[in-house]
C-alpha cells in the first residue's frame, strides 16, 4: 500500500462534524444540537435584549427556536466576503462569544459550545431555516447537510423596533441513535432557562399537543420551593455575589446567585450550573458551596455556644437534607 501525498485527506468547512459528529456532540439524540440554538436565544436574554424563547417540536420532528432578541446580524462579514449569518452556521469557531475582553460584550459569561454550536447543529440537519427579523426588514436564509441552498434574501418589511430570530433544524436521523427528542429532558432544559433568567417567558409548544410555559418573576426562590418535597424547616435562604468593578481577583460580574433551604423529609433537589448550562456533575462551584455553607453554619453556633464540647460540625451534617440552586457566572466555563 502507497503511502503519498495523496493519501492525505483535508476536511474543510463542516465536513469534520459530519465525518465525526461524536467529537462535536451527543449522538444519542438531537436535543444537544437543538440546545446550542436555545442556548443561543438565552445568552440574548442574559444580555438583556430578548423577553421570550419559545420552542415548538413538529410533527415531521423538526424543531423551532424562536427569540425576540436583536437578531443574528445579515450585514456582509468584513473578512469571510459573505453574509454574517451564513458565517455563524457555517464556520466552525465562529460567534459573538469570543470577545470576552469587552466589559460591554453580552456573552462575556454566556454559554454553549463558544462558536462550535449552531454550525454543528447546521451540519448535522438535513435542512435548517433561519429568519432574522431586524432593521425593518424580514430576511431568510435555507441550508441543506451544512451548506446554503437558498442564499440570504430579504422576504419582507417588518417593524422598524421589531427584532428577533428564528431558527427551524430537521435533525438528520442518520447521525443519532434516535431522531427522536426526549420531551422530559427538553422541559428541564427550558425550565432552568426560565428558572435562571428571572422574568423571562420561555414556551414550549408541542404540535397538535399540549403548550406549557414557564416564568419565574421571583427566580431562584420561587423555583426552588416548587421542587422540593415536604415543608421546609425554615424559609428558602437565597442571596448572590458578583465582582465589582475595580475588583484585584476577579472580572467584573463573575460571581454566582444561589438558593437553600432544609427539609425534615421527602426528595432533595439539587441543581447547578455555569453560565446557564447545567453541571449535572457538580464540580468545584458546588463544593465551594457546601463548604461556605459549612463554615458559615459552624461559626454562628460555636459563636452562640450551641453544641455541646467536643462536638464538631460536618458536611453531611449540614447537607444531608439541604436542597439548592446554585448558577456561577464565570469567564472560565470549567469549574
Amino acid at each position: 500500500m502507497t503511502y503519498t501525498a495523496e493519501s492525505i485527506a483535508v476536511l474543510k468547512g463542516l465536513e469534520p462534524v459530519r465525518h465525526r459528529p461524536g467529537m462535536y456532540t451527543r449522538t444519542d439524540c438531537p436535543l444537544h444540537i437543538i440546545q446550542e440554538v436555545i442556548d443561543n436565544a438565552a445568552d440574548e436574554a442574559l444580555g438583556g435584549y430578548c423577553r421570550r424563547i419559545s420552542v415548538t417540536l413538529h410533527r415531521d420532528h423538526s424543531v423551532s427556536v424562536q427569540d425576540d432578541g436583536r437578531g443574528i446580524p445579515v450585514e456582509m462579514h468584513p473578512l469571510e466576503k459573505v453574509p454574517t449569518l451564513e458565517v455563524v452556521f457555517t464556520r466552525l469557531h465562529a460567534g459573538g462569544k469570543f470577545n470576552k475582553d469587552d466589559g460591554a460584550s453580552a456573552y462575556r459569561f454566556s454559554g454553549g459550545l463558544h462558536g462550535v454550536g449552531v454550525s454543528v447543529t447546521n451540519a448535522l440537519s438535513t435542512r435548517l431555516e433561519v429568519e432574522v427579523v431586524r432593521d425593518g426588514a424580514r430576511h431568510q436564509m435555507v441550508f441543506a447537510g451544512g451548506e446554503v441552498i437558498e442564499p440570504l434574501r430579504r422576504v419582507a418589511d417588518a417593524p422598524k423596533r421589531a427584532t428577533g430570530t428564528r431558527v427551524r433544524a430537521w435533525p438528520d436521523p442518520a447521525f443519532f441513535d434516535s431522531p427522536l427528542i426526549p420531551q422530559a429532558q427538553l422541559e428541564r432544559l427550558l425550565r432552568s432557562k426560565a428558572l435562571l433568567l428571572p422574568g423571562l417567558q420561555v414556551v414550549l409548544s408541542v404540535e397538535d399537543g399540549v403548550t406549557s410555559e414557564w416564568c419565574f418573576a421571583n427566580g431562584m426562590v420561587q423555583y426552588l420551593a416548587e421542587q422540593i418535597d415536604g415543608e421546609p424547616v425554615a424559609p428558602v435562604f437565597s442571596s448572590e455575589k458578583y465582582a465589582a468593578r475595580g475588583d484585584e481577583n476577579f472580572p467584573v460580574g463573575s460571581g454566582a446567585a444561589w438558593a437553600i433551604c432544609w427539609t425534615a423529609e421527602g426528595a432533595l433537589a439539587r441543581e447547578s450550573y455555569v453560565n446557564l448550562i447545567p453541571t449535572s456533575a457538580g464540580g468545584t462551584h458546588e463544593a465551594g458551596l457546601r463548604q461556605a455553607t459549612l463554615d458559615a453554619i459552624r461559626s454562628f453556633a460555636e459563636h452562640h455556644a450551641l453544641l455541646p464540647k467536643g462536638v464538631k460540625l460536618a458536611t453531611e451534617d449540614v447537607f444531608s437534607r439541604a436542597s439548592f440552586v446554585l448558577a456561577v457566572s464565570s469567564e472560565d466555563d470549567t469549574p
